[in-house]
């Protein structure tokens, strides 16, 4: 009696914090962000432009757009479709209560746990997706605070691009049978998105069956001795993020691997192990690897040196974003403009989807407006991953951002490296492929520890 005393007592003490973190964080999605229309905008390798003739900026609601002309609004829209369709994983409530705790919510103390998720939920989006890849229903998601910015220029581009497809009908008229076999083949590909673009979601479903869900990165993370309700490094995020991918069932997942590096190094030749291990299955097909690389840019404060650097790796497609923020405040990076960086704040408390349902709503998985930081502000711990799809496409990246690591350095040492090679033979123990029944390594507990009290500020 008195045991479910205390879980009630808990859970009210739950609703309390998420209602306080609520109201706390609720203006993140309010305020307006301005980008400067004289600079490009990169997300994720992907470069937009801006450029006008006229000075000012561009506001994220579209309050200033009918001073802007329709190349210009074309360009903001593809932007805001890209941005819209990467995955965004924010606190949650009232999902299923978590094994061993009383907490129904991760508000207040979850948020690198959800940027960490949002960089695995783009790798997985590369994977199986693609890049190009942009979701077609992202400009009907609503920005909270007014008319978001695509409603009215979402009329303007259709009318545009209506009167557009009218003036060139003539010339580029198909046979009705090539015509119905194009819709044919872009039906079914659009199907087959849709299925994938579900299926990643809900591998980040908030209950305990979820591959990459809450449940599961807590309990992988109990083996580094903590427990839900802790914060958590962007380090020891990563490691999580490595076991998780490394113990998923699902059959699609087979094909993906993650290498953590070790002490800022990058070992070639394990990279290529795991790229090259053998799948459940007994095939020997290599596997894409998403590579996560813990780095401080900095002591206490991040060193601006770096800036050139991260803004070069945010240039790179197969970059799959930062695990970062400022101090006590855990933010996904994503892009930049100038010196300000774009992430996505998982800072917001939504309430729990049921993603095992047929049909359910996407809407809330996806960001309506972009967010800027200054350089400046990024507390220096941070985890920066890639995506590879071959041990050649590994290869070409370690040359193309040691090339960047070297030339942007103003430091006598680059940020992290890569070296040729296993970590074995730099007499530095290297955990095994497949362990046994453990699911940290000794060595790999002593290292995740050791992040844990070595990162000045948690995040």
């Amino acid at each position: 009696m008195e045991a479910t005393g205390t879980d009630e007592v808990e859970k009210i003490k739950s609703k309390f914090m998420s209602a306080w973190h609520n109201m706390k964080y609720s203006w993140v999605l309010k305020t307006k962000t301005y980008f400067s229309r004289s600079s490009p905008v990169f997300l994720l390798g992907k470069c937009y432009h801006f450029k006008t003739d006229e000075p000012g900026e561009l506001s994220t609601d579209g309050s200033n757009f009918d001073k802007i002309n329709k190349e210009i609004s074309g360009n903001v829209e593809e932007f805001r479709k890209d941005f819209i369709s990467r995955i965004w994983l924010t606190y949650r409530e009232e999902f299923p209560q978590i094994k061993g705790s009383a907490l129904t919510t991760d508000c207040g103390w979850g948020c690198t746990l959800r940027t960490g998720q949002m960089l695995l939920a783009q790798g997985l989006m590369l994977h199986f997706l693609g890049r190009a890849w942009v979701w077609p229903n992202a400009l009907d998601v609503d920005n909270s605070d007014s008319e978001s910015w695509t409603a009215h220029t979402v009329k303007k581009l259709t009318a545009s691009f209506e009167a557009s497809l009218t003036a060139e009908r003539e010339p580029k008229i198909l046979s009705n049978h090539r015509r119905g076999t194009l819709r044919r083949k872009c039906d079914e590909n659009e199907m087959r998105n849709e299925v994938y673009h579900r299926k990643i979601i809900s591998w980040f479903g908030d209950s305990p069956l979820a591959a990459f869900g809450l449940h599961q990165l807590i309990e992988y993370g109990k083996k580094s001795g903590k427990i839900a309700g802790d914060w958590y490094g962007p380090a020891v995020v990563a490691h999580i993020l490595r076991k998780a991918v490394e113990e998923a069932r699902d059959p699609e997942l087979q094909g993906l691997t993650v290498y953590v590096a070790q002490d800022c190094t990058v070992y070639s030749s394990d990279v290529v192990d795991r790229q090259c291990s053998l799948m459940d299955s007994g095939r020997a097909d290599a596997k894409a690897v998403i590579i996560l690389v813990p780095v401080r840019l900095g002591g206490e404060r991040t060193n601006t040196d770096y800036l050139e650097f991260v803004k070069g790796i945010l240039s790179l497609e197969y970059c799959v974003g930062i695990i970062g923020g400022k101090p006590k405040q855990s933010y996904y990076f994503a892009g930049f403009q100038d010196d300000s960086l774009i992430y996505m704040d998982p800072h917001y408390c939504q309430s729990f989807v049921d993603v095992s349902i047929k049909d359910f709503p996407l809407e809330s998985f996806h960001c309506p407006s972009p967010k800027k930081m200054s350089f400046r502000k990024m507390d220096p711990s941070c985890t920066i991953g890639f995506y590879c799809r071959t041990v050649q496409d590994f290869e070409k990246a370690s040359e193309e951002i040691t090339k960047m690591l070297n030339s942007s350095s103003k430091e006598k040492y680059p940020l992290f490296t890569f070296v040729k090679g296993h970590s074995r033979d730099y007499d530095f123990a290297s955990s095994p492929l497949h362990e046994e029944n453990d699911l940290f390594s000794e060595d790999e507990k002593k290292r995740l520890k050791r992040f844990s009290t070595e990162e000045f500020v948690l995040l």
